[in-house]
């Protein structure tokens, strides 16, 4: 299947190759610094359907293998003041459609955290579909959205003495993503 400028993926079902994907997020420190995290356990599958606005997608996600850089704050952010892994050890986010938009598309669906679900949108863009050295198809595209953590009932917070609060309660979420057919252990 091909548009003006890239193939997309042959119809079936895709599935994230995980050792060469990412899902990160992005939070604010003192209304200030960025602080950067990712999640090192998850997996999903893409079906792509025709036509192409038919297409679904599921994610599931290990809450607990995230990683901030810092064990302090990953305990912090796994405890019940933030994502209690303990009693929702799984994020996921599921899509029934996609939708074109300008060079890219758009992804409706819904995000899960502790048992909460709220729409969100991702913004998409496709990278094409390319082989590997050994001829094995890859698909690869990057999304993003952002968030409200509040939301999610994520609302542990601490006021500053100068205004303002320690936590942002908007995280930017960023994927990068690479697909390989089902079935296909390359």
């Amino acid at each position: 299947m091909t548009t003006d400028t890239v193939t997309l993926p042959q119809t079936g079902t895709w599935i994230i190759d995980a050792s060469h994907s990412s899902i990160e997020f992005v939070a604010k420190h003192l209304m200030v610094s960025k602080v950067r995290g990712r999640f090192s356990a998850f997996s999903g599958t893409v079906t792509v359907a025709e036509p192409l606005e038919n297409s679904a997608v599921s994610v599931s996600i290990d809450a607990a293998s995230i990683s901030t850089g810092d064990e302090q704050r990953d305990g912090h952010v796994k405890s019940e003041d933030f994502l209690q892994v303990e009693s929702f050890p799984t994020i996921g986010f599921s899509s029934s459609s996609i939708q074109a938009k300008g060079d890219g598309y758009i992804l409706p669906g819904e995000l899960t955290i502790k048992d909460v679900t709220r729409a969100v949108e991702l913004d998409v863009e496709f990278m094409g579909v390319y082989a590997d050295p050994w001829g094995n198809p890859k698909a690869a595209f990057s999304a993003s959205t952002e968030i409200d953590r509040e939301d999610w009932g994520i609302t542990w917070n601490a006021a500053l003495e100068t205004g303002g609060v320690l936590v942002s309660k908007t995280v930017k979420i960023e994927l990068d993503v690479q697909l390989q057919p089902q079935g296909d252990d390359a």
